[in-house]
């Protein structure tokens, strides 16, 4: 075991009465909750129960510091603050400005940028402000120039129907949905598809790599205005000042979404060529997964592109969320700590730990192995699917989830994949011993687990399988235990 007092509860030196605090603090919320909703009090805790008892692999999930949990639930919720810091359309916003400033200030401090926009809600919220900041500076800005006016509002009803025409023509060159792209990358079920013509980069059939010579040919007969760098199920990592320099060839913006690894980028894990920040014209990340915050959005942006990401609100925000704002400052400041950069590097060792534990017991891996947070399982030589090996995995006390794999024969929806990530289990304290003792659980389940008939979906998991597991897990966990101290 590899815990110390700084990984679960995610100091700044708390103080030995820490988890004390945090227990009567919540003890206290719940007894009000429950005054008002009992069922509502129930679930939290039921839920906290779940978290505890299970061996949580989702590389999108984290577990945030009671710090920052507890910045969530204040008068801040209250607050309308449309605008920007000094320039609210509502009055008595003064400490939301400080809020809001605090949040940004961390976030330029800790990776090192410009320009940090704090007020999207999620990660979809902040590509959404990415690209139409984009698409204002290098189409409409031009575009009222010409025109000779400053403000949309000014335009004839003919010039304005040719802007539009025109900010709905653009072409985005983003990562495929098999390679391991998201689905906010211009893919035609989401909005960001519906705004774009777009075409996808795959990776390299034998490798599972990205083939940067294709990327940069696609480019060249496509030649997108935005070319979209990021993944949320590719092991590897990328190499942002090639990609940039594909940009610059084209034309084209690079934006680059970082919300996967962005704990990897704060942690100082990836750096040079492998930190986005700066190599990308503008980068977006949600604020928890690795960066272990709450629930939101982030954008960071050069100076060329801040104003027009400075209007996200009312170009696609509404208020922000000034309690969820405070939130990212105080996340943003434990990851500024130095114990933050070890967490971030136990993240990646116990990536690698947990494919090569994978790799000796004969599973598949897309790629090969990881050298990020993540890790992607081909269950097909189990003769599974992915909803399949889901499902048996969580019977087992195992939490994962189905992802597609290049070319998947299964689709998007039952997947012949299993994605898995670390920082959670990281969080709580595991380890490389750990992490291999978790393969091995596994493949276990896996191995016991059969596929019936001709469903995509049933599935049969030997007798006996999930108790051992269970019981297994439930050691490990008991020796990391998520929030130590809370009680409830």
């Amino acid at each position: 075991m590899t815990a110390d007092s700084t990984i679960s509860t995610h100091v700044p030196a708390p103080g030995a009465d820490y988890a004390a605090t945090a227990s009567e603090a919540y003890r206290a919320a719940l007894a009000v909750i429950e005054s008002v909703e009992p069922r509502i009090a129930d679930a939290t805790r039921k839920e906290l129960a779940d978290q505890r008892d299970s061996l949580k692999l989702i590389a999108s999930e984290n577990y945030a510091s009671p710090a920052v949990l507890l910045t969530m639930g204040t008068w801040f919720s209250d607050k309308y603050a449309e605008g920007t810091v000094g320039h609210r359309f509502y009055a008595a916003c003064q400490n939301v400005d400080t809020v809001e400033s605090l949040a940004a200030e961390h976030a330029r401090e800790l990776f090192g940028a410009p320009y940090a926009y704090v007020q999207p809600h999620s990660g979809i919220d902040a590509n959404l402000v990415a690209f139409w900041a984009i698409l204002a500076t290098r189409i409409e800005a031009p575009a009222l120039t010409d025109s000779g006016v400053k403000h949309i509002n000014d335009l004839s009803e003919a010039e304005w129907e040719r802007l539009r025409a025109r900010l709905g023509s653009q072409r985005l060159l983003g990562m495929s949905l098999d390679a391991g792209g998201h689905l906010t990358h211009g893919f035609r079920p989401n909005i960001s598809g519906k705004m774009f013509h777009q075409r996808s980069y795959g990776t390299d059939h034998e490798t599972g790599l990205i083939d940067y010579d294709a990327v940069r040919a696609a480019a060249k007969e496509f030649k997108p205005l935005i070319l979209v760098a990021g993944y949320s199920a590719y092991p590897r990592r990328v190499n942002f000042a090639t990609m940039r320099e594909i940009a610059d060839e084209v034309g084209a913006t690079l934006m680059v979404d970082m919300a996967h690894f962005a704990g990897l980028v704060a942690g100082k894990v990836f750096t040079g060529d492998e930190d986005p920040v700066p190599h990308a014209h503008v980068t977006t990340t949600t604020t928890h997964k690795s960066l272990r915050g709450p629930r939101g959005g982030l954008v960071l942006a050069t100076e060329e592109f801040a104003p027009a990401v400075d209007k996200g609100c009312p170009m696609v925000l509404g208020g922000p969320l000034s309690h969820v704002m405070a939130a990212k400052a105080v996340a943003l400041a434990e990851a500024r700590q130095p114990s933050f950069q070890a967490y971030a590097q136990r993240i990646a060792d116990n990536a690698k730990a947990f494919a090569e534990g994978l790799l000796k017991r004969g599973a598949t891996l897309v790629t090969g192995g990881t050298d990020n947070h993540l890790v992607l399982l081909d269950v097909q030589s189990y003769g599974l699917t992915g909803r399949q090996a889901e499902s048996a995995l969580l019977d087992s006390g195992v939490v994962t989830n189905r992802n597609a794999i290049p070319s998947d024969p299964n689709g998007a929806w039952y997947t012949s994949g299993i994605r898995f990530g670390t920082p959670a289990l990281t969080t709580r304290g595991f380890g490389p011993q750990e992490f291999d003792r978790v393969a091995e659980l596994v493949v276990e389940v896996l191995s016991n687990t059969t596929a019936e008939g001709t469903s995509k979906a049933k599935y049969k998991l030997a007798d006996g399988t999930a108790d051992r597991v269970h019981a297994a897990a439930a050691e490990m966990l008991a020796a990391n235990p998520l929030y130590p101290g809370l009680t409830l």
